[in-house]
């Protein structure tokens, strides 16, 4: 598994050997060059891929789990769709976690207490939901944290002990953003891109082609695709007898501090 920490000391050491042999005119150039690309290209897929670990420690699935059980997670609510997906968890006897917008839980605050009531856990994904995430600095990074767990803390008592970032970009100043919270970076091994692909068929399939035992499922409760897509899910999972917990319980952690 890459380590930011460890590829950077690898790098700097590997570049100052490169450089020193340019001079003593040991060594092309361009060699130096693809080693700052190869690196450049190292940190990029790090930053995108949540699942390495690269800059912060991520829980992506439970591979360990002995228990035929997965854990639902809706990105970006709440929203009007919210209520409808509570009801097909309802229906089919499914627990979930929802990885929630502070200015989103502003618009729909007594859905979120809907959540909570209903028995699933509610989660940190920033205030904003920028695109720029991965540009904000630390302190930006902290705002869009902080504000959310307190926006949720007001509305429900609860503080979260869990944390999404957008699009599960990371990098340095997300890292430190997230120790300064104190907050477990969750992130998933199925993604089901409903935001991206436009048919329910082709969603469907995505997941059931990476659905495992211990997985943790991005979906979004934003869109009546994804509600439609959900309950023929929730109708597979309930003939092959598989549970959706909570991301805690899934994971064997905390989901409020």
């Amino acid at each position: 598994m890459l380590s930011h920490k460890y590829i950077k000391w690898f790098f700097i050491a590997l570049l100052t050997c490169l450089w020193y042999a340019y001079f003593s005119c040991k060594l092309p150039l361009f060699l130096i060059f693809i080693a700052i690309l190869v690196w450049l290209g190292i940190t990029a897929w790090g930053s995108f891929d949540i699942r390495l670990n690269y800059f912060v420690k991520a829980y992506s699935s439970n591979k360990k789990i002995n228990r035929n059980i997965v854990a639902l997670t809706f990105d970006d609510g709440p929203t009007e769709i919210t209520p409808e997906i509570l009801n097909l968890l309802e229906k089919y006897n499914q627990k979930a976690t929802f990885f929630c917008i502070g200015k989103q839980i502003e618009k729909y605050p007594e859905i979120l207490k809907s959540i909570v009531g209903q028995g699933h856990v509610i989660a940190n994904h920033t205030y904003s939901h920028t695109n720029k995430m991965g540009f904000l600095s630390k302190k930006e990074v902290n705002n869009e944290i902080a504000s959310t767990q307190n926006i949720i803390q007001r509305i429900t008592g609860k503080i979260p002990n869990l944390f999404r970032p957008p699009f599960g970009v990371t990098n340095p100043n997300i890292a430190s953003a997230c120790k300064e919270n104190r907050v477990e970076v969750i992130g998933w091994n199925v993604r089901s891109l409903d935001t991206v692909i436009t048919s329910g068929d082709k969603i469907l399939s995505r997941i059931l082609d990476r659905f495992e035992k211990g997985s943790i499922i991005l979906l979004h409760d934003t869109s009546t695709k994804t509600l439609n897509v959900l309950e023929r899910l929730l109708i597979i999972m309930e003939k092959k007898q598989i549970q959706s917990v909570t991301v805690d319980e899934l994971l064997n952690i905390k989901a409020y501090k």
